[in-house]
């Protein structure tokens, strides 16, 4: 598979998202993580989640991060986005763009795509 490079906004958000990794039955992680060497990380599956249904300390993590994220990092996030077939194919099976994406994270292989629509 191919190897993906992110941009900072990975490292803000690995930090951001933990407990929804837990949630979904992965091993536990530590809160407080290092955020993974970005140039080696390589990428086994993409999901695509709707921030709506996340649980809502979860999803407050994700809105702080949003909220403190630039409107250039969001552009460079959503450009990389539309630049990796695979996360560009992820959000159009789910109806999406990268337009939607407001975070992501990347743990074990899994690069989640945290979405949100109106």
């Amino acid at each position: 598979m191919r190897i993906f490079t992110a941009s900072v906004v990975i490292a803000a958000l690995s930090l951001g998202t933990p407990a929804f990794v837990q949630a979904q039955g992965a091993p536990s992680q530590p809160e407080a993580q290092t955020p993974p060497d970005q140039s080696s990380t390589v990428i086994r599956s993409i999901q695509v989640v709707d921030v709506k249904k996340l649980k809502p300390e979860v999803r407050s993590k994700v809105d702080d991060i949003v909220k403190h994220t630039s409107e250039k990092d969001m552009q460079s996030l959503r450009a990389l986005i539309d630049a990796t077939p695979e996360a560009a194919s992820a959000l159009k099976a789910k109806g999406l763009s990268s337009s939607h994406v407001v975070a992501i994270n990347i743990a074990d292989g899994v690069l989640t795509l945290f979405a949100k629509t109106a």
